[in-house]
């Protein structure tokens, strides 16, 4: 049975869906993503009062819904004000799942509906729902154990064993079957087998993948999660979630797409490498060969007497949280004449865009911060490169060792640079779990220890010259 949605609801679901564009927009550069995300929040909480209005009387259970939006608002505010920096993949993690999951749920309420009005549905809705209840599942349970892996919850490492290839694509074809089945005839249970059979796919999907992956793998199951709200929109006949869903998983397979390449690797390779024995992630062993190591006296005065110098920011820094003492470090060194930049690797951090959003949290300018695209070519007229807790995207191995776990990944050129200094708070390789043969160069000097209290001392030492 359709409804007639009156005049004003559509004009408000239309300038909602406009303002999502005009967010997505927003978020593609680091000087209007804040304006951006703003705008899509107040266009979703617009969208959402709208709902309550379009038909009041048509509403059942209003105060179960009000105390829900309530506990979900308070969750998602405590939760995203009191989350650490490093933590933020997680969060994003978490905040997929679950829209995953509830596009989900609420397909398997729209197969009951069918069930209830007759089976008067016609085939595309029907194929909508158990597209719907399948992808947010596996949108749901991918999501989570990425959430366990980034939190160390389980094993970062790929877990892989004999009979997982034939596990993940039996449940593959005998979720295919379920789904014809429930199109031909619907069915809640076989429904709900669909989104067992969802959720063992995503767990299936996401166990095999390691290290350096995790970026990637979010930013595809963001894409599930945005195509299962677009079906569930059609499912329901509300053209404004049929947009957002459509943006989001447009968007989250251009980003994926876009990721992958900066791996080097294809998507297929990214997901299914650890199958044949590949994967981005070694063996992860401290190597205990000599390097040469300074203090920060020594590496202040390096950076003193250089005319340019290159900061290269990783996961180090966040976990360290000293993003406010390298833009002072910064800001004193360019006082003085000094030429810096920042370096920004796709895939630096454990999400997309994790260095960019940090360093605008410490107030750095955003033309400081150059794409590898466009900086590489800067590396070798550089007098200093400064290493701050990162390693995998620096790493030659990428470059010049076939068969590593990275190889063929796009690096930075840190290589090419006159000096190197890597921060590290030990000899412990990267999140790709391989040795970086930078550090064993002749012109590579190591400045060990917590990056914080080290870079406190090296802001000191370059203030006391």
């Amino acid at each position: 049975m359709t409804t007639t949605i009156p005049v004003w609801v559509q004009l408000a679901y239309l300038a909602a869906a406009v303002c999502f564009i005009l967010a997505l927009k927003g978020l593609s550069s680091p000087k209007t993503a804040r304006r951006g995300n703003l705008l899509g929040a107040v266009a979703a909480a617009g969208a959402t009062v709208v709902v309550f209005f379009q038909d009041p009387d048509g509403m059942d259970h209003v105060p179960l819904i009000l105390v829900a939006i309530a506990i979900g608002t308070a969750a998602g505010f405590i939760g995203a004000y009191k989350v650490q920096m490093t933590q933020m993949p997680q969060l994003v993690a978490l905040f997929n799942g679950v829209g995953g999951g509830a596009a989900a749920l609420v397909a398997l309420l729209e197969l009951h509906e069918i069930l209830e009005n007759g089976d008067e549905s016609t085939a595309i809705i029907k194929i909508a729902t158990v597209f719907t209840i399948f992808v947010g599942a596996v949108s749901f349970a991918g999501s989570a154990i990425t959430f366990a892996k980034l939190q160390e919850l389980m094993t970062t490492r790929p877990v892989v064993f004999p009979g997982l290839p034939i596990a993940f694509g039996g449940s593959f074809v005998a979720a295919i079957a379920i789904a014809i089945v429930i199109v031909n005839d619907p069915n809640i249970l076989l429904g709900v087998l669909l989104g067992i059979l969802g959720l063992a796919i995503g767990v299936l999907l996401v166990l095999p993948v390691g290290g350096a992956d995790v970026p990637i793998v979010i930013s595809l199951l963001n894409a599930f999660t945005g195509l299962s709200v677009a079906a569930g929109g059609y499912v329901l006949g509300n053209t404004l979630l049929l947009v957002a869903g459509t943006l989001v998983g447009a968007s989250g397979t251009i980003l994926t797409l876009l990721m992958a390449r900066a791996m080097g690797r294809s998507v297929a390779n990214t997901m299914f490498g650890a199958l044949k024995g590949g994967s981005t992630l070694g063996a992860g062993v401290a190597s205990d060969r000599p390097v040469k190591s300074a203090n920060p006296e020594d590496v202040a005065i390096m950076l003193n007497y250089a005319e340019k110098i290159i900061i290269v920011p990783g996961y180090g820094l966040a976990v360290a949280q000293a993003q406010h003492s390298l833009r002072e470090l910064v800001e004193v060194l360019q006082e003085r004449g000094i030429e810096v930049d920042y370096a920004i690797h796709p895939v630096a951090g454990r999400m997309p865009g994790h260095m960019n959003v940090l360093l605008a949290e410490a107030q750095v300018p955003y033309e400081q911060l150059i794409e590898m695209d466009e900086i590489n070519s800067e590396f070798k007229n550089t007098d200093v490169v400064l290493v701050v807790g990162a390693n995998d995207v620096v790493n030659p191995a990428a470059k010049t060792t076939p068969g590593a776990p990275i190889y063929g990944m796009p690096i930075l050129n840190a290589d090419e640079a006159h000096q190197v200094v890597f921060m590290k708070r030990s000899m412990r390789p990267g999140f790709a779990g391989i040795e970086n043969e930078l550090l064993f160069d002749p012109k590579t000097t190591l400045l060990f220890g917590d990056a914080k209290d080290t870079m406190g001392k090296l802001l000191n030492a370059v203030k006391a010259l």
